[in-house]
Parts: C-alpha cells; sequence; structure tokens
C-alpha cells in the first residue's frame, strides 16, 4: 500500500478503523505464506550430475519438470515415471541421466542408437544384442565407458575342429632270397599308404578365418610295409647267353689232357683206361683239379677271357700229380685240341645250385 492509499483510509476511515484494516491484512499475508508453504513441493532434481533444489506447485513429476523447464529427451533415464505424483511431506528427488548417441557395427550392419548406459557391455546387453562366448570388442573391452559419439565394433568370433586326410607312404622292405639271381627282384607283398587325419582348430572372425591350430592327430588306416626280395646269388651271362649262376671264382691256370698213354700211362686195353680217379669216364667236362681247393664233384663253369670260346660247364672228376694250387686240367678228345690249348688263364666259377643239371650238355659222366 503505497503513501497515497494510506493517506486516502487515514482521511476517509476512523484511525480505530484503519489500525483494525492492517491487522487483517498482515493476517491475510501470513495465512497465504502458510498456505503456500502448504501446498508446494520440496524437489530436487540431478539432471547428469548436476542438482537443483526448487518448490513447486507441480502436482506431478512432469508438472515439477515443465516449470522447471527441463525436458526428457527419447533414451534418458529419469528415477520415477513422469506421472508420479509428488510427496508434500518430503524432498523428492528426481535423477535424470542423459542418453547420448553411439554407433554400434555388428554382423555387418551399422546401428544407431540412443543409450544413458555406463559400460560398453551395458550398451550391447540395452539393445538386445547376444554376444557368443569367444565374441570380442574392437580396441575396448566391455567395461569400456560410454562416451557421445563411440563407435563400439563388435567381433563376432567362432571356432571350429576340421579334418584333413593325408596319405603314410609305404615302407620298402628288401628281404634277400638265396634262390634268385644277383640284379633280380621281386615284389612278394604290394605295399599300401596308409591314411591318417589331422584336426585342426580354424579360428573365425566375421566368417573369415584368422588363425589355424594344429589339435591332434590319428591313424585312421595302417600303411602295408611293401616286401620286396632281392636275389644275391652271383651269376654272369655266358658266350652262349646262359646265366650262369656261382657262389665262388676263382682265376686259374688251366691245360689239357686226353686218355692218351702219354697223358695217363694206361693203354687202350687197360681196363681202367679212360676211367678217372672217382670212377667217371673222361670226357669233355671232366677236369682234374687240387681237391683241397676244388674238391671233387663240384660242379664248375669254365671261362676264357677274350674271344676265344669258354670251355664251358664241367665237374671235378680228377686228380693229377702235376695239377696243384690253383691249376686244373681239361679234358680233350683229341691230341690236337690239346695242343692248340696249351696253357690259358680261365676264370673258374663254382656252380650255385650243385644240383643244376646244365653241366651234362658237355658231360656225359658215369662210374
Amino acid at each position: 500500500m503505497n503513501g497515497l492509499s494510506f493517506t486516502i483510509i487515514k482521511r476517509t476511515l476512523p484511525l480505530k478503523q484503519l489500525a483494525t484494516l492492517l491487522i487483517l491484512s498482515a493476517f491475510a499475508v501470513t495465512a497465504g505464506i502458510k498456505l503456500y508453504n502448504n501446498i508446494s513441493k520440496d524437489v530436487k532434481v540431478i539432471d547428469n550430475g548436476k542438482p537443483i533444489v526448487v518448490k513447486t506447485m507441480g502436482a506431478s513429476v512432469e508438472q515439477a519438470l515443465e516449470r522447471m523447464d527441463i525436458s526428457i529427451r527419447p533414451g534418458d533415464y529419469i528415477s520415477m515415471p513422469l506421472s508420479t505424483i509428488l510427496d508434500n511431506n518430503a524432498l523428492n528427488v528426481i535423477s535424470i541421466k542423459r542418453a547420448v548417441p553411439v554407433s554400434i557395427m555388428i554382423d555387418g550392419q551399422l546401428r544407431e542408437v540412443w543409450s544413458y548406459k555406463d559400460t560398453v557391455e551395458e550398451v550391447i546387453k540395452e539393445n538386445g544384442i547376444t554376444l557368443g562366448p569367444l565374441d570380442r570388442f574392437e580396441g575396448m573391452t566391455a567395461t569400456s565407458q560410454v562416451t557421445s559419439d563411440m563407435v563400439i565394433r563388435v567381433v563376432r568370433v567362432n571356432e571350429e575342429i576340421t579334418a584333413e586326410k593325408e596319405d603314410i607312404p609305404f615302407a620298402v622292405v628288401e628281404k634277400p632270397n638265396k634262390t634268385m639271381n644277383d640284379g633280380e627282384t621281386k615284389t612278394v607283398v604290394a605295399g599300401e599308404n596308409g591314411i591318417r587325419e589331422k584336426y585342426f582348430k580354424i579360428t573365425y572372425e566375421d566368417g573369415k578365418p584368422v588363425d589355424r591350430l594344429f589339435v591332434n592327430e590319428d591313424i585312421v588306416k595302417a600303411p602295408v610295409d611293401q616286401v620286396v626280395e632281392y636275389g644275391i646269388v652271383k651269376n654272369f651271362r655266358n658266350s652262349r647267353g646262359d646265366t650262369v649262376r656261382y657262389s665262388k671264382v676263382l682265376d686259374m691256370r688251366a691245360t689239357a689232357y686226353t686218355s692218351s698213354f702219354e697223358d695217363t700211362g694206361k693203354h687202350e686195353d687197360h681196363p681202367e683206361f679212360g676211367i678217372t680217379y672217382t670212377g667217371m669216364r673222361a670226357r669233355v667236362g671232366v677236369i682234374a683239379v687240387d681237391p683241397k681247393v676244388i674238391p671233387l664233384g663240384t660242379k664248375l663253369y669254365v671261362e676264357v677271357p677274350g674271344s676265344a670260346p669258354d670251355y664251358g660247364f664241367a665237374i671235378a672228376g680228377d686228380i693229377g700229380s702235376a695239377i696243384k694250387g690253383k691249376n686244373i686240367d681239361l679234358y680233350f678228345d683229341t691230341k690236337e685240341e690239346v695242343s692248340r690249348w696249351g696253357r690259358r688263364k680261365v676264370v673258374v666259377y663254382i656252380l650255385n645250385e650243385q644240383n643244376d643239371n646244365r653241366w651234362k650238355d658237355n658231360v656225359d659222366a658215369c662210374k
């Protein structure tokens, strides 16, 4: 009430009435203040960590925020629903947490969202994304703090075990064969490759293989060794193309003889004329040897080095006083053949199979 109004009242009202009016006005102001205090609410708004304390006549959270010019955007967090009726008798605390823009790159797609969550893991769960046990975040962890305009890249990780087959080469086992010629071979068991299965753990990231780790292996099929027999019987091919198998070879000197008196001291009418020391009839192929070097009865082959024909298959069937050491005496039918022979170097082969009958082509031995 200004001075003019008071003057008017003073002039128009008696002093007693004016005092009464002033007392009534004071009571009205006090009552109004008391009524305001009784119907207003105490509100504390914590907006993204910043507190604001006010009294408001709004009945609900929404009305209180409108009077405070505070808006709630989609994605923001508010601690109580907007329709909540405020309490007249207590401090109403309203917490607001503002959402920030976040990009999520996953499964080849970019998702742009708003979130008020604190950590990367919480944002992922909030958006209904399920992570596998091996999935990971690129350049951050699940507990990394969320910031505005952050890009969360999820790398899908999975593993699988694959099996790869490979051949196990068979081994070749060689065994000597005493009945085969040197240089000859024979496969008696065919080899078969085995099969090995190797297991690898393949790691994929977003569908692309990034790692390959050997795990273990199994032998699915064992290899079968190939068994090859090889001949150990020494042999050579003579001038007639025959294969001569021998167990021993001797370099010797050979002379020649006939059944004549000059060579044997026996005439044709002698009962033992033409009969050798072993009882064999003296024929081409029966030769005299030193039994200490070549046992009697041994089957032989006599080779003549050079271009001359070989003496051929023979048998040690005779001895002679002059036949000692590495000397032998070859039987011929005529003196002319003996003369032509003279004394020569020969190679004597002890035949491998002493029951080989090929020497009979040259020898007609009998007792």
